[in-house]
Order: structure tokens, then C-alpha cells, then sequence
């Protein structure tokens, strides 16, 4: 079911591992809708049921549009471009040649997942017709109904990310640009926010900038795809900020170290990192904690591997 956000703008939970992990968006003006973000193939009928909901139709989307193309945000793309005939899919230049042609980004994503957890958790990616889709400058608005959506490119979390401004509502969809902030942790109504150091194309000093590209917006509300909708973001930027730091402390330590038992060390320290932030934040016992960050924990730790790797390339 589609879950009403403000300035008819509904959340909608895609399904992924557990409920309350990955959302997409669904947008509304004068007969018109956006999806942003997917989900996965499995998260299809999650989102065809919530346009029904809204008492709209499949036909009436104009727009799909993925704030980059990792699977848990546009996996499920091509699935709803093609239950969605009139819409037309809009994406970073740098991701949509992967949505036209999925089949480097399924052997990637199998290569960091494994073959049968991507069938298992991903299903099948579909190849978008080129006729249908459209890359994104940096700044283009598209304008849907009324109201008008500014594409933003915001590399950092990956080099072919993008963020959503609907310049009506004010609301920002962040994708990952934001990192994440699960429900779990909002003790006290705010939220805990952390890095998500995803492979492969983690870049911290890209990533502080188009946190200042964002703030400069001014959003009444960032949007994320892990998970929901953030006030104020100005106030809890600067945690994000933080923690984005605290990921590169722990890559930077293991460059004067052997590269034999790395990626256990780097997994280590993440768990540290983040299993005390949700302790200190929520109240909530180690272990409860450790179980929500699971996935976030393994991910960000393979991702700073991959950055280090980039950087011992960029030295020789």
C-alpha cells in the first residue's frame, strides 16, 4: 500500500529482506505520476498496488525515474517500464546505458551477492527500450502535472547517482546521497544517520560536496530509499557527514597493513562503527542492532576494500 507522505507524495515499502529496509517513491500532480526508485523485480506488484490505491492507473505514469542503478533501488525497472506503457524512464548518463542493456550489471551484482542470493533476492533484470528512456542533466527539470522535479547529479555513494528535487514540495529524494536512516533508530523522533559505502564507486570528497549541493536547496524534507522521510535535514546532515568519516579512518588504517585478512578486519570495524552508533542512538541491545545493519555491514566493508584498491592504483 502506498503510505501518504505530504504534498501527494507516498512511500512505498518495496519488500526487500525485511519491512522498513528499501522504499520507492510515488509522486501525484493533475493526473500525472512519477516512481522514483523501483525496487527490485519482486517489489513490482508492491508499487502496481499502491498506484491502484491512490485511484490511478499504470498509464498515467510519466515518469520512472532511479536515483542510480545498485539493484535495491532500479532492479525492477524494466518489469515497470513495461507495466507502465506510456511512461518514460529517466536516469543518470552514467547508469542509463546499464538499463538499457543490464547484462554488465547483473555479472556485477552477482560477482559482490553471489549467484543465488541475486536470484533469490533480485530475480531477473529487463533491458529498457532506448526509445523510452532519457538521460538526465545535471539541473533538468521535468515537469510532471503542475509541479516541476529537478534532476541533481550527487556522485559519492556512486558515480552515477542522482538526486530528485520536486521544487513544489521541497521534499529531496536522496536515493542513498543521504545514506541511511532506518526507523529503528529514531529515539525520540530523530534519526540516526549513517554512511552506505556500497560497491564500487565510493568517493568521499565527491560525496561532501553534493551534501553541500543538496543543503544548498534548502529541502523541507530528504526522501530516502533507506528508509523514509527526514525533516530538517540541515540538522542532521552534519552526522552523515560524520560517519562518512569515520568509514575512511577505518579504509585508510589498513593501507600501512598486510592485505591478508583485510576484508574480516575492515568487516570488523564496520560492525564496531556502526553497532555502537545504534546502541548509542536508540538504547537498542548489540545484537538487535547488528541484525539491522547485517547487509549494510558486509557492503560497506567490501566497498572500502574496492576504494582502497582504487587508491593503491592511483599511487603505482
Amino acid at each position: 500500500m502506498a503510505q501518504a507522505i505530504g504534498a501527494q507524495s507516498y512511500l512505498i515499502d518495496t519488500g526487500l529482506y525485511r519491512p522498513g529496509l528499501a522504499a520507492c517513491y510515488l509522486v501525484a500532480d493533475a493526473g500525472e505520476l512519477a516512481i522514483i526508485d523501483t525496487g527490485t523485480m519482486h517489489s513490482l506488484p508492491h508499487v502496481l498496488e499502491a498506484i491502484e490505491s491512490i485511484g490511478a492507473r499504470p498509464e498515467q505514469v510519466r515518469y520512472v525515474m532511479p536515483t542510480h542503478v545498485h539493484l535495491d533501488h532500479a532492479g525492477g525497472t524494466g518489469q515497470l517500464m513495461r507495466a507502465c506503457p506510456n511512461a518514460t524512464l529517466v536516469a543518470h548518463p552514467k547508469g542509463l546505458p546499464h538499463m538499457i542493456d543490464p547484462s554488465k550489471l547483473q555479472a556485477g551484482a552477482t560477482a559482490v551477492y553471489g549467484e543465488e542470493a541475486f536470484a533469490r533476492d533480485f530475480g531477473e533484470l529487463l533491458a529498457v527500450d532506448e526509445g523510452r528512456s532519457r538521460a538526465a542533466n545535471d539541473g533538468e527539470t521535468f515537469e510532471l502535472g503542475g509541479r516541476s522535479i529537478r534532476f541533481i547529479d550527487t556522485p559519492g555513494h556512486a558515480n552515477h547517482h542522482g538526486c530528485l528535487f520536486d521544487q513544489d514540495s521541497g521534499y529531496l529524494y536522496t536515493g542513498d546521497t543521504f545514506g541511511l536512516g532506518y526507523a529503528e533508530f529514531r529515539a525520540d523522533r530523530q534519526p540516526l544517520i549513517v554512511a552506505t559505502t556500497t560497491p564500487v564507486a565510493f568517493d568521499p570528497d565527491a560525496w561532501f560536496d553534493s551534501l553541500d549541493r543538496m543543503m544548498a536547496l534548502e529541502p523541507k524534507a530528504c526522501c530516502l530509499t533507506h528508509f523514509g522521510r527526514i525533516d530538517e535535514p540541515e540538522n542532521h546532515v552534519d552526522m552523515l557527514r560524520e560517519s562518512i568519516r569515520a568509514h575512511v579512518t577505518i579504509a585508510l588504517a589498513e593501507e600501512t597493513r598486510d592485505e591478508e585478512g583485510r576484508a574480516d578486519r575492515l568487516r570488523a570495524a564496520v560492525r564496531d562503527l556502526l553497532v555502537d552508533a545504534g546502541v548509542a542512538h536508540a538504547g537498542l541491545a548489540a545484537a538487535d542492532v547488528e541484525a539491522i545493519f547485517a547487509n549494510d555491514i558486509e557492503l560497506n566493508a567490501q566497498g572500502l576494500g574496492v576504494w582502497l584498491v582504487r587508491r593503491a592504483k592511483r599511487r603505482d
